[in-house]
């Protein structure tokens, strides 16, 4: 009887569902009346066979180069910082942290005439993620009291950990682990290839988020719940170790010259006076600003991301909107005085990957299909057609004779077979259009942008689509 129920029952049901009275009655789905309209609206034409042939075989942007603009990129900048050698994130989202040495690193070799060193990516990154668990689990905690589905909640299960991240983040960092060399330390299968064990680690902090919601709802007392969160955070620990290595507490190393050649006395570190010695007598916190190009929201005012941080105890993204005329102004007096900057752009659009160029005039998708892609940069970031995706260290700028930017260079972090010898160079208009983040040293400010920079910060939420971290 049962059964002959079900079949009744599901019998019912698909027919219901098949039935046009459950179809949109509203105006607003797709008629047939409207579908003959849509499809008469673009009359075919011979040329859309040869077009339809061409794309069903080839990718749309090889169809969509504009050979006009495939000439010889010109090289040569005005204002140039020297040159480093080129690191490879491999398949990792950790672009943040190579565009963060490679400041470091340089400003290194500025400060000691010359003096060159290879940072741990891997080192810094073990304590990221550590840190980035344990920003996920207090923050758990902090929301217990709210439902699963609320929306703090769900951000903070949505994504329970990532290899992303900004510059503020490398700061925070090093202020409490410090640095250690890339031989001391070196990279691991794990730290190139950080999905596996990125999701694994995912999982089981979600599983331990449930656990902890749980112990808040049984009234557990702080002093057990810290003490669960401290095993959790040993078991991610165990993880990181067996992936990444256990961080050295101290080591012995010598500097080299950029011919390779040791040229001071071998000493005993460990990671925080390391650290003291790559970026001297400034510590690198406190020392910078973060400027944005965000067209939406009114410039000249300071905005602070809520949550956004790599540590529980660290700092938010705090950023100085600025047209980008003021931004390519701070970057110009930086780069002037031979100091490479953080930057970050949304690096897929029309990027030449071949040559490594970044010109709006690569691609003429528009002709292709027969439209336009008529979108501002404030339109593209507010309906998630763009935001900042990646970072890189710019280096270089070429400048006419009345001192405006023409093209900009920018060292990248994808091995030094990509582009431009590692490098990519990007057109101004296309920096106007997809450069969004800025890190400059304050000495490069002017007073006024300081003060800006200084008044209370507007909270804005991190689920905003420009503030993904870069990947």
């Amino acid at each position: 009887m049962t059964t002959t129920k079900t079949f009744i029952l599901s019998g019912l049901m698909m027919a219901a569902l098949s039935s046009p009275c459950l179809a949109q009655t509203a105006d607003g789905g797709i008629s047939k009346d409207m579908l003959s309209e849509i499809k008469q609206v673009q009359q075919r034409t011979p040329a859309d066979k040869a077009l339809f042939n061409a794309l069903a075989s080839n990718s749309i942007d090889a169809l969509a180069v504009n050979h006009a603009n495939k000439g010889p990129i010109d090289t040569y900048f005005s204002v140039e910082t020297p040159s480093q050698s080129i690191t490879d994130q491999k398949q990792s989202g950790r672009c943040w942290m190579f565009s963060g040495f490679n400041v470091l690193r340089s400003s290194f070799a500025q400060r000691t005439d010359s003096l060159v060193v290879d940072l741990s990516h891997d080192y810094l990154f073990f304590w990221d993620q550590l840190e980035k668990s344990n920003l996920f689990l207090q923050g758990v905690i902090d929301c217990a009291d709210k439902p699963i589905d609320d929306e703090r909640v769900r951000f903070f299960f949505k994504s329970p950990l990532n290899d992303g991240g900004t510059y503020c983040g490398v700061v925070d960092l090093v202020s409490k682990y410090g640095l250690v060399p890339a031989e001391v330390m070196p990279e691991t299968f794990s730290a190139d290839n950080t999905g596996r064990v990125t999701g694994l680690m995912k999982s089981k902090l979600r599983e331990y988020g449930l656990k902890l919601r749980d112990m808040v709802a049984q009234g557990k007392s702080k002093e057990e719940i810290k003490a669960e969160k401290t095993k959790m955070l040993a078991v991610i620990y165990r993880m990181l170790a067996l992936t990444m290595g256990e961080p050295p507490t101290e080591f012995t190393y010598a500097f080299r010259n950029k011919d390779g050649r040791i040229v001071t006395e071998q000493k005993t570190y460990n990671p925080m006076t390391f650290a003291a010695e790559i970026y001297g007598d400034t510590p690198v916190q406190g020392s910078f600003i973060m400027v944005m190009n965000d067209p939406r929201r009114e410039y000249y005012k300071t905005y602070e991301v809520e949550l956004d941080r790599h540590t529980y105890d660290g700092t938010n993204w705090k950023y100085l909107n600025l047209p980008m005329e003021d931004i390519a102004g701070l970057a110009i007096a930086s780069l002037k005085d031979g100091r490479k900057m953080y930057s970050s752009y949304d690096v897929g659009k029309f990027l030449d990957r071949k040559r490594g160029y970044c010109d709006v005039n690569n691609f003429d998708y528009g002709s292709l299909f027969g439209t336009t892609f008529g979108m501002d940069k404030a339109q593209r970031i507010m309906t998630y057609d763009s935001g900042s995706t990646h970072a890189m260290t710019l280096t270089a700028v070429d400048l006419d004779a009345d001192g405006k930017p023409v093209m900009w260079k920018v060292e990248n972090s994808w091995g030094p077979a990509y582009g431009q010898k590692g490098c990519l160079v990007m057109t101004n208009e296309w920096f106007n259009d997809y450069m969004f983040r800025l890190v400059v040293d304050k000495k490069y400010v002017p007073a006024k942008m300081l003060k800006q920079y200084e008044q209370k910060p507007v909270m804005v939420i991190p689920e905003d689509p420009l503030f993904l971290p870069d990947e």
